[in-house]
């Protein structure tokens, strides 16, 4: 396998150039973090958060367990955890640390295989280089429109998510959904690789095991991959008599409730039908777009009824989102008009590919997600992704028509219109991916922790197992201390920092995420308020450790002085 996918690489320098240079650009906005400097262990963008909730989540799983690592007492619900599962096997097979895992050696492997399988599929379904080079171009660095208005606002390339939706450079942020795009291009090679007529039992198997797997490794992706699956199934039943399709999805349907019934909790999480949240938050919030005026139309429209301006209010912000979201994808709309008019003639795996467009804009369209409103614009994730590869169909062959012409000679085509096309459609890609990389190159980062609280962290993961409780979140507090960047994660926001460095389980982190999840950590929270410095209450609940990172404000030092078992740094951790 090895030897073939290095061969081919050997052999197509354009295929490695582009691999490497989009592997790189994808690796950026992880490898920087996780690493420490003169200030600490530094984290830019979203890994102070997100990345740090995998971490604490690995380490947790390593010690073979499925404790909930920020809410100690409970197992993890409602959560996909295949990606940290993974993680953490490697981790305990190479005693690699999985700080360096999460940041460093992971991002570049799911980079590079992203690219290599979405390549190899379009290669062996449409027989040509240049249409698999052009998608897998587009793959990696097309991005939104957000650019354009954050430069004529204010002069600068920015907005990567400015219409709600994260764009290419940003995926590895999200290591589960990137996971994910691996097993579906994996997926779809296979299937294309037997021109979707499925002969083999084993096929069927391996496909099945495959696409049901992912509802452990994105449960997004799993919704749409397996909708995606019926209707090429009942598409392929009735064009041609097949029911391979069909068959592939009742049997992935059963891996995927097989895998995901130990951590799924039907009744705590899901979505809430709420028609047209994004377009609505888009013009309103001031992190968004921010059209006060529409804003003011949407609601007003709708609260005296005026169904007209109403509907032509709403279809203008839809074409918003989605010309936004999409940016230079949008030079796709011909190709699939073209497609849609042909609809009886389409593939089974286009069937698939169009479904997953279809189905990922449909649903943040009308419904949002308990716990976290925006997050089911992760569906529209995967619009995006399979919107980059038919805008490379699409290019690819409009190139490669051009090209014929050119050897037939029987229409000239001059080089320069090819160059021209292909500086364009770099030129609308770069802004974006310079606005991306603009939150994650900079010398400094908005979070960290300090060299001192390492050195107290590393203290506390030295000591036995046991259930460490820190002083909850503060955000008032933490926006009228509001120190430069980088600011220490305990006043940044709430993470699983100190789970995630001491390696120990929680009491009480990360709000948001549990949150999302569907524990009731508020009434945690008032709990923590009114017991802090009960020793004995704070043992009868099970509390084995303090962990105090801002020592100086501590109201209760004095009456926890005889439990002391580190002071240092103004950060003390007291033994219960």
């Amino acid at each position: 396998m090895l030897k073939k996918v290095f061969g081919h690489l050997s052999e197509n320098k354009f295929l490695t150039a582009q691999l490497t240079l989009g592997t790189l650009a994808w690796s950026l906005v992880m490898l920087k973090s996780g690493h420490v400097y003169s200030f600490g262990m530094g984290f830019w963008g979203a890994n102070g958060h997100d990345g740090i909730w995998h971490v604490a989540l690995i380490n947790s799983l390593s010690r073979a367990t499925l404790q909930m690592p920020v809410f100690a007492g409970s197992y993890i619900k409602n959560y996909h955890i295949g990606f940290d599962l993974i993680v953490a096997a490697v981790h305990k097979i190479t005693s690699i640390p999985v700080i360096s895992l999460y940041f460093q050696i992971v991002p570049p492997i799911i980079a590079f295989l992203i690219g290599l399988l979405a390549y190899k599929f379009v290669y062996i379904w449409k027989k040509s280089k240049i249409q698999a080079l052009v998608a897998v171009f587009f793959i990696y660095f097309s991005g939104s429109f957000g650019w354009v208005v954050t430069y004529l606002r204010t002069g600068s390339f920015d907005g990567e998510s400015l219409f709600w939706s994260q764009q290419a450079l940003s995926t590895l942020i999200n290591p589960p959904y990137a996971l994910s795009l691996v097993i579906i291009f994996f997926g779809l090679y296979y299937l294309a690789k037997e021109n979707g007529s499925l002969p083999k039992n084993r096929t069927i198997i391996i496909l099945s095991l495959l696409f049901g797997i992912l509802a452990q490794i994105k449960i997004y992706a799993a919704v749409l991959i397996l909708s995606a699956l019926f209707f090429a199934g009942v598409w392929g039943f009735f064009k041609r008599g097949s029911n391979s399709f069909l068959i592939i999805f009742l049997i992935a349907s059963a891996v995927s409730l097989f895998v995901i019934l130990p951590t799924y909790n039907f009744t705590g999480a899901g979505l809430i039908f709420q028609p047209f949240w994004f377009l609505e938050s888009m013009v309103s919030d001031p992190d968004r777009l921010f059209w006060p005026r529409m804003a003011s139309a949407l609601y007003n429209y709708k609260i005296t009824g005026n169904i007209v301006k109403e509907t032509l209010a709403y279809g203008l912000s839809f074409a918003i989102f989605l010309v936004g979201n999409l940016g230079i994808r949008i030079i796709s709309f011909p190709y699939l008009g073209r497609k849609i008019l042909a609809f009886k003639k389409l593939e089974t795996l286009e069937i698939m590919i169009f479904s997953v467009i279809l189905l990922g804009l449909f649903i943040p369209m009308f419904f949002i997600q308990k716990g976290n409103s925006w997050n089911s614009i992760q569906f529209f994730y995967y619009s995006l992704v399979f919107l980059s590869l038919v805008t490379g169909l699409s290019v690819g062959e409009y190139l490669e028509n051009m090209l014929k012409r050119r050897l037939r000679k029987d229409q000239y085509v001059g080089k320069s219109k090819v160059v021209l096309i292909v500086v364009v459609i770099v030129l609308f890609c770069v802004p974006t991916t310079i606005a991306t990389l603009r939150h994650y190159l900079p010398s400094r980062p908005p979070s960290m922790i300090s060299n001192e609280e390492l050195t107290a962290l590393y203290f506390l993961r030295s000591l036995p197992d046991g259930v460490t409780l820190t002083f909850p979140f503060d955000r008032d507090y933490a926006n009228y201390i509001n120190p430069p960047p980088p600011k220490p994660l305990y006043l940044y926001e709430s993470t699983a920092y100190v789970s995630a460095l001491s390696n120990k389980i929680s009491y009480l982190e990360d709000e948001v995420n549990l949150e999302i999840t569907g524990y009731p950590w508020k009434e945690r929270v008032e709990e923590i308020y009114n017991n802090f410095g009960n020793v004995s209450y704070l043992r009868s609940i099970g509390i084995n450790y303090l962990y105090i990172p801002d020592f100086k404000n501590f109201s209760h030092k004095d009456e926890m002085q005889p439990l002391t078992i580190y002071n240092k740094d103004n950060i003390a951790i007291y033994k219960l």
